[in-house]
């Protein structure tokens, strides 16, 4: 029997690793620089916690979760999102504080059931950030802004960000009112159990991916017309901080966000240079989701970002980052004294190079051939004759010149003799 990856999973091999580790530390970096800070939650969680968050009607809770009954009989689900887990953790371990603003960031892989895509698989791993406590504007703009930085570091800087507000409940519900009302004749046309989820939340409607519904509601009642006062007043706000960020952005009423936890400012961020495969992210405000799970009225806002997502733009961009991938250097062997050659390895290794050499000691030629396959930018030549007068020799692979320099010295003959 020959066995292969599970259908939606893919093998993240050495030649790709590399690149993710990159994205990852850069997405790392930047988070930190806000001052936020990782936190890691378990791939299981109860799954009464993504019902309660998600929302029974959304596709995640009805259609995409990988969900059993343990040994134990609890029923218990794959994370298929990000921010609820780390909201439990938030409240499970009293990480906030009366008046006290919490910034976390993840790292994480989700699991989700549906058809498998490019770029869209059934394991699928995110970034994201959750700032919790404020309830300010420069929050959300904070969030936004970070995102886009990210973003821009790696590489991608033709984004489009799209912002929106969908209200307070009062708000939602009154607009989910009207638009049930405008959407009843294409209702009519649906399957009976998409039209029931469609009634119970007509925002659902809005996120559609389907272009034939998507003309059917043009037309349809604008939420902004809807919003409180207070809605509107902060999300002038933060169209105002990210302005003065100059973060561009566009303001699309259609924007609502596929998860019921959502208040307030939603926004998704895309690179136009892509056309229908451009979606990087999305996220927004939740200010009812930590009471909804216990805790006390708490505002918080935040952003997942898909890694497979974001390394499908590079690639297609050709903007892959170069000089990821193989070693620094590779050691030719051209002695019987092993020992002292692996003590020289051991050195080098010990002082931060990344280097390799070919364990079988095999012929000169060969070992050459290995190096220039490596991707190494040195060759270092180590023989009896180097062994003898505590000097290598180091050629250069990219440009063919050779030097001579001590043992002591040949991490920094490396490191410091790149072109």
């Amino acid at each position: 029997m020959k066995f292969q990856a599970p259908r939606g999973t893919e093998d993240i091999l050495p030649g790709k690793s590399e690149v993710w580790k990159w994205l990852e530390d850069t997405f790392r970096r930047v988070a930190e620089r806000y001052a936020f800070a990782e936190i890691r939650t378990p791939t299981f969680e109860d799954i009464e916690l993504f019902k309660r968050t998600a929302g029974e009607t959304s596709d995640v809770v009805q259609k995409e979760m990988y969900d059993f009954i343990d040994k134990g009989g609890r029923h218990i689900a794959l994370k298929p999102e990000g921010t609820a887990p780390v909201v439990r953790a938030y409240l499970e371990n009293n990480l906030g504080g009366q008046g006290q603003i919490t910034k976390l960031y993840y790292i994480m892989a989700l699991y989700r059931y549906g058809r498998p895509q490019k770029g869209r698989l059934r394991e699928l791993h995110q970034t994201g950030v959750e700032l919790i406590g404020s309830s300010q504007p420069d929050g959300d703009a904070e969030v936004i802004e970070l995102t886009t930085r990210f973003y821009e570091e790696i590489g991608l800087h033709d984004l489009v960000v799209t912002v929106n507000s969908i209200g307070e409940t009062e708000c939602r519900n009154r607009y989910r009112e009207a638009l049930l009302e405008f959407a009843q004749p294409i209702l009519l046309d649906m399957k009976p159990d998409e039209r029931a989820k469609c009634e119970k939340n007509p925002l659902r409607l809005l996120d559609t991916k389907s272009e034939d519904l998507k003309a059917k509601l043009v037309d349809a009642p604008d939420i902004r017309e809807y919003l409180e006062a207070d809605s509107q007043e902060h999300f002038e706000k933060v169209l105002d901080r990210l302005d003065a960020l100059r973060v561009s952005y566009r303001v699309d009423s259609r924007l609502v966000r596929g998860l019921d936890y959502y208040t307030r400012t939603v926004f998704e961020v895309e690179s136009s240079e892509l056309g229908s495969q451009s979606a990087l992210c999305g996220g927004g405000r939740y200010d009812k989701l930590i009471e909804q799970l216990g805790g006390p009225p708490t505002p918080a806002v935040g952003v997942a970002m898909g890694i497979e997502r974001a390394i499908l733009v590079l690639e297609a961009l050709g903007r892959n980052p170069s000089g990821l991938t193989g070693i620094e250097a590779f050691f030719v062997c051209l002695t019987e004294d092993r020992n002292r050659f692996a003590q020289i390895l051991q050195m080098v290794r010990k002082e931060g190079c990344k280097i390799d050499s070919d364990l079988e000691f095999r012929s000169a030629k060969s070992q050459f051939r290995q190096a220039d396959k490596s991707g190494a930018q040195f060759a270092v030549v180590i023989g009896d004759d180097e062994l003898t007068t505590g000097a290598a020799k180091i050629k250069n692979l990219k440009n063919g010149e050779e030097s001579t320099v001590p043992m002591a010295s040949i991490s920094n003959a490396i490191r410091g003799s790149k072109q």
